[in-house]
């Protein structure tokens, strides 16, 4: 489900978006012909660019004016990060598509996804190195901590035990780290003071705690045709996410029934049984709140940027993520 963010809204954006476009098809150009249709592959489905935009916005905190290219660059940084990411990770799912295409994996292998990933990585932070110490130190720890909240998932599948400090653990380095990264470079290479680049980096976090909490509440209260795939696919494959968690420790029968269901491979009728337990009780209604505590962390970091139509950006974004899941 599309939610269009306030940052995409910014004036300056469309004119942004399209220099990250140009930039993100530029870094990955080589004189292998091959790799250059693997490394741009998800490039050219397109994507909101999210982590990119929140670069510029960060950037443009208190000036509102068309940002530099360095900017761009340390954006798109993050966005192939990203994109490395989403090729291992499709390779892990054994995933089929993506955006509308079809996966690396699914067209070229599994091997070639993996290698094109990597270049994806390596690409990334050839442009954070060009961006100086910091910048390169920076992404490096933050691909790091992306593969540490992708292992706390990994050995916690099918885990019906999972405990919800494990799930937020999680999330802050597979998803929030590198919102709170794109939006500290952005800083960085703006040249804000230092109290700024602090609460810029604070707002990403909790930022990319929100947009991963409202995905895993859309992955059960969504339709399939709203998601673009299986409502219920996180349980299918034993990631059992916020909404799922609260609801196992809920004290009910219909968690003890949940709990029955969960612990192994589903799909069909005991995924339908699950998602319609999960959607009948109050993990939902719980999970929203703990997003909602996330968003006041926002919107408190916000306060301390100086004023401008890139702050009020900012500060409506994760209200209008979370908006998007409340019914």
């Amino acid at each position: 489900m599309a939610v269009l963010s306030p940052l995409l809204s910014l004036p300056l954006m469309d004119t942004d978006r399209q220099r990250v476009e140009a930039a993100l098809l530029a870094a990955v150009k080589n004189r292998d012909a091959h790799l250059n249709e693997l490394a741009a592959h998800l490039i050219v489905a397109g994507g909101k660019r999210l982590r990119p935009v929140m670069t510029i916005a960060a950037a443009a905190v208190g000036n509102d004016k068309p940002v530099s290219d360095d900017v761009i660059q340390g954006g798109i940084s993050c966005e192939l990060v990203h994109l490395g990411s989403l090729y291992h990770d499709d390779v892990m799912d054994e995933a089929a598509t993506r955006r509308g295409v079809d996966t690396v994996n699914a067209r070229w292998g599994n091997l070639q996804a993996i290698l094109a990933g990597d270049f994806l990585l390596a690409k990334a932070s050839e442009i954070a190195a060009a961006l100086g110490t910091e910048v390169a130190t920076l992404l490096a720890q933050t691909i790091g901590h992306l593969c540490e909240g992708q292992i706390e998932e990994l050995t916690k599948a099918f885990d019906v035990s999972r405990s919800v400090p494990s799930y937020l653990v999680s999330i802050e380095g597979k998803t929030a780290s590198l919102f709170s990264t794109a939006a500290r470079i952005g800083a960085l290479v703006a040249g804000h003071d230092r109290s700024v680049v602090e609460a810029l980096t604070n707002y990403g976090t909790a930022y990319g705690m929100v947009f991963q909490i409202v995905d895993d509440i859309l992955d059960v209260i969504a339709t399939d045709a709203e998601l673009g795939k299986r409502a219920g696919h996180d349980m299918e494959e034993g990631v059992y996410t916020l909404p799922v968690l609260l609801t196992l420790k809920s004290d009910s029968t219909d968690a003890l029934e949940l709990r029955d269901l969960l612990g192994k491979s589903i799909s069909g009728n005991d995924r339908d049984a699950a998602l319609a337990i999960v959607r009948s009780n109050t993990g939902i209604a719980h999970a929203i709140e703990t997003a909602n505590e996330y968003v006041a962390i926002a919107e408190n970091e916000c306060a301390k940027m100086p004023a401008s139509m890139a702050t009020n950006a900012l500060r409506d974004a994760p209200r209008a993520l979370l908006n998007s899941v409340i019914r």
